[in-house]
């Protein structure tokens, strides 16, 4: 393991990960990575009926009299709580802050139709800041700003009495989710500066060139393969942040969507006509054919308003004023890349 903290530093704020996994914040710190299931043994699924009967062969093998559901407003975590049994506690997650999106309501609406009990769960900036450094040293990292939220979740259905968490993350991943990074051919150079989280140039004393990442996506002299990008360190970074709260809060997890993967190639004519996830939808409208298809929401959590009275960074690794201009999210990113580099010192 090599420490390497500028690299490190770098590629945290570019992918929200340290994608390399021979190098690491500080001696002996050794940074958790999600363990990704191997393309190879993904089930391909042709059609929304193949999705469904994989999901109930999958769930087949979960405990599910003493599992938990995660579940949101969206399509992804709606379908996988309509296999769970009547009774089933689903964890719904109400950030506190101007500007939060509220998904209780629609969350509410999956839980009478199948009978589960509802438990919404109020998150706040006071959560976020007691619970960060215990994530953080767990994982040998940063968080990604989301692990917070999930890890109180984990820790109430934990003390609920349930051994085993369901939620359903990686259907954006695996089946054409992700519409605005989808929603055009990138060039090479467009990919970069459109999907980099925050520029390490204008935030790090002395940054690393992850090029040498994007470079294995490559193609031709001048394009990207944005598809296998999505599939590849954007999958791990946003996986590995709601594994890494499961796994601290000492509670198993499932997602049936990492274990499978589209048959077909995915048609992007129809993602970019407004049918993204056209399987996960048909698939919504077969398990909810009352309800309409729910239209995707922003984050949830209120970084504006969380960031807001925020400084900036003081250390000397981090160059000052470079949250200038840079929206809550990223500050948020750059508040735990501080934090975190304060915790280990």
């Amino acid at each position: 393991m090599i420490v390497d903290k500028n690299y490190c530093m770098s590629s945290y704020l570019t992918f929200r990960y340290v994608y390399d996994k021979n190098r690491c914040f500080k001696e002996g710190m050794m940074h958790r990575d999600h363990e990704s299931v191997d393309d190879e043994d993904k089930i391909p699924c042709k059609t929304a009926g193949e999705i469904d009967e994989n999901i109930k062969r999958i769930l087949s093998g979960v405990d599910l009299k003493h599992a938990a559901v995660l579940l949101s407003g969206g399509m992804d975590s709606a379908i996988l709580a309509s296999y769970m049994p009547a009774g089933t506690k689903a964890y719904t997650a109400r950030c506190i802050g101007n500007g939060a999106v509220d998904e209780t309501e629609q969350a509410k609406k999956y839980c009478e139709i199948y009978n589960l009990e509802h438990i919404v769960v109020d998150v706040s900036w006071d959560d976020y800041t007691s619970t960060m450094d215990e994530l953080m040293l767990h994982d040998g990292s940063p968080i990604i700003p989301n692990e917070p939220q999930a890890y109180k979740l984990a820790k109430l259905a934990k003390q609920n009495g349930a051994s085993c968490i369901v939620y359903g993350d990686c259907a954006d991943t695996e089946f054409g989710g992700m519409d605005r990074l989808l929603s055009r051919d990138w060039t090479y150079d467009e990919w970069v500066e459109r999907y980099s989280f925050v520029d390490p140039k204008k935030v790090v004393r002395d940054p690393v060139d992850m090029s040498s990442v994007y470079d294995l996506y490559r193609t031709g002299e001048d394009g990207i393969d944005f598809i296998r990008f999505i599939a590849g360190p954007y999958a791990a970074s946003a996986a590995g942040a709601l594994t890494n709260a499961f796994r601290c809060a000492g509670i198993d997890f499932v997602d049936p969507y990492e274990k499978l993967k589209m048959a077909e190639p995915l048609d992007l004519q129809r993602v970019r006509n407004g049918e993204p996830k056209y399987l996960i939808r048909e698939l919504f409208k077969m398990r909810y054919p009352s309800l309409r298809i729910p239209e995707k929401l922003p984050m949830s959590r209120p970084a504006e308003d969380w960031m807001k009275e925020w400084e900036g960074p003081k250390r000397d690794e981090l160059l000052a004023g470079c949250t200038n201009g840079l929206t809550g999210e990223q500050k948020l990113l750059v508040y735990c890349l501080e934090r975190f580099l304060n915790l280990i010192g």
